[in-house]
């Protein structure tokens, strides 16, 4: 279940108070109503943009006087604190990343080609500005030095007025900067990154996501609502510095190409009307989406609800079931390892076409358990280049008969769905009417082939 936001603790008191008059106030009370989320589009382009322009203006305020608090606490000088003041631009494209600097995040995977981050950032005709924040674990020391380098770099090549750092990064900065940035950049090294939600955030302030697809952004279609960084491609640990020079890269591109241009393409009115455009749509698909009126509801349904049942069963006629249950589990741990898939054999032509299936058959040596007792499954996937299969999907196997020799023999039928090189291999799960979850008792065994 994918993490959310509570939009209403996020939203700026501008954007809350236009979303109220077009939307009406119930989007506050359950942001998953999408029909609701649709009539963003009767807010007028011009309306929303200066409403979000104004929220702009505030976060560059806020930040000169968070910049200039901490240069007077490092004993800057009495010029450089009235230069401090003059940091940013309150109608450039702004530029937020914030968040705990783990390594993985790759804070500084925008400052791998200083010269070509330069020529962006320092365009007079479209200028672009970086406002970033966050902090690293104490015992962190690598997280520690990623802040140290945003940090130098950015003086050593003078952009301290297009770079700002902000310090002690807290749920107030947050909130100014989600409110305010134009584009929230996001670059985890797939697939580490979890969930995330600090672009949650931005999105329902009508800020732009720019992402690596991990974490949410792993779920979304980007057409029209923000960009990917990358087609989701995994490298081994060995090939990391080769994939941060190919996405970095690629985040260069999109900024040079795409981003930088659609923000600067005004009408007569000054309004970037394919921005707002985006702005719209991101918006009323991605808030409905990704809130805690939709988390908390899955959870109830999916999770707490069903296991109450449960709970409700097992207790009937004094624990009977679960009783029952508990010799299960001890009987099915003390055979477990005596299980064995012996032969595995599949009637699949090297080529295949996108709509055909083919079949597997296994032949397993079961023991002292039965074929009701275990769960055989197909896991199918993309090959990746490190050989392991990806986006697996899984097809049970049904048991046909045992024979003469003891063996159980079980057939499954494997979906030729979509095109490319895919792969599978066999998982055998515990199987009980009463086990909540197969994963719950941590056995399995796997026939790679």
């Amino acid at each position: 279940i994918t993490n959310g936001i509570h939009i209403p603790s996020w939203i700026s008191n501008e954007m809350g108070t236009l979303i109220d008059r077009y939307l009406g106030p119930h989007w506050r009370e359950d942001a998953r109503d999408r029909v609701n989320w649709d009539r963003i589009d009767q807010i007028p382009s011009e309306e929303l943009w200066r409403t979000h322009e104004r929220r702009r203006e505030r976060l560059v305020a806020f930040a000169r006087g968070k910049v200039r608090s901490q240069m007077d606490r490092h004993g800057a000088s009495q010029s450089a604190l009235e230069n401090a003041l003059e940091v940013l631009d309150p109608e450039a494209l702004t530029i937020g990343f914030a968040r705990r600097f783990a390594p993985y995040k790759r804070a500084a995977l925008l400052f791998r080609d200083m010269d070509r981050l330069v020529q962006i950032l320092t365009d007079k005709n479209r200028p672009v500005q970086l406002i970033m924040a966050g902090k690293a674990h104490p015992r962190d020391h690598f997280g520690k030095d990623l802040i140290r380098t945003i940090v130098s770099q950015s003086k050593k090549y003078n952009l301290q007025g297009k770079i700002v750092f902000l310090e002690d990064y807290d749920m107030q900065i947050a909130r100014y900067l989600v409110q305010g940035v134009d584009v929230w950049l996001n670059t985890p090294r797939r697939p580490k990154e979890a969930s995330g939600t600090s672009g949650m955030k931005a999105v329902a302030n009508g800020a732009l996501h720019v992402s690596t697809p991990d974490g949410w952004w792993a779920e979304v279609d980007d057409e029209g609502i923000g960009w990917t960084i990358g087609g989701g491609e995994e490298y081994p640990e060995s090939q990391y510095e080769y994939q941060d020079e190919v996405e970095a890269r690629a985040l260069y591109d999109l900024l040079e190409n795409e981003i930088v241009p659609t923000f600067y393409k005004r009408s007569q009115s000054d309004i970037p009307r394919t921005w707002v455009s985006m702005m719209k749509r991101s918006m009323k698909t991605l808030c409905p989406m990704f809130n805690t009126n939709r988390m908390v509801r899955q959870y109830a349904e999916r999770c707490y609800l069903p296991a109450l049942a449960h709970y409700n069963h097992l207790k009937l006629d004094g624990w009977k079931d679960l009783k029952a249950l508990a010799d299960w589990k001890e009987h099915l741990r003390n055979n477990w390892n005596a299980l064995e898939i012996q032969d595995v054999s599949a009637d699949i032509d090297e080529d295949v076409e996108v709509g055909t299936t083919g079949s597997v058959k296994a032949s397993v040596r079961l023991g002292e358990l039965k074929p009701e007792d275990i769960s055989l499954q197909i896991v199918f996937g993309r090959i990746g280049t490190d050989f392991d299969i990806h986006d697996a999907g899984t097809v049970a196997m049904d048991f046909e008969a045992q024979d003469e020799n003891g063996l159980s023999h079980f057939a499954g039928v494997l979906p030729c769905s979509k095109s490319g090189k895919f792969g599978f291999a066999l998982r055998v799960l515990p199987k009980n009417p009463n086990l909540h979850d197969p994963f719950q008792m941590a056995l399995v065994k796997i026939f790679a082939g």
